[in-house]
């Protein structure tokens, strides 16, 4: 496996995880794709126009970690007015991993 199966892999994961439509996919893109200790991936996919950033492991199976992290610099009290330009769906999965 290499970097870019790797992306593609945690791509399709986080699109299935939080049924994204095909449609919408076009919102994200990877931010950083790094081989770790011979064993793993770490993918940062992110939304254009926002800080928010997931973290995935693709490990060398192919397999994706359930375990996934979400960062964020805004919190969900601050609101979701900057997420009304982005989808319905798209929107209401990053206000749902602001609020943790």
């Amino acid at each position: 496996m290499d970097g870019i199966e790797a992306q593609e892999l945690a791509l399709d994961f986080l699109m299935a995880e939080w049924e994204i439509a095909e449609a919408d996919r076009e919102w994200f893109s990877v931010l950083n794709c790094r081989w770790v200790k011979d064993s793993w991936y770490v993918v940062e996919i992110g939304v254009e126009g926002l800080p928010d950033k997931w973290v995935i492991q693709v490990y060398d199976t192919g397999e994706c970690d359930p375990n996934y992290t979400f960062n964020s610099p805004i919190s969900a009290a601050s609101g979701t007015a900057e997420l009304e330009e982005f989808p319905p769906e798209v929107a209401q999965m990053i206000s749902k991993e602001r609020q943790g």
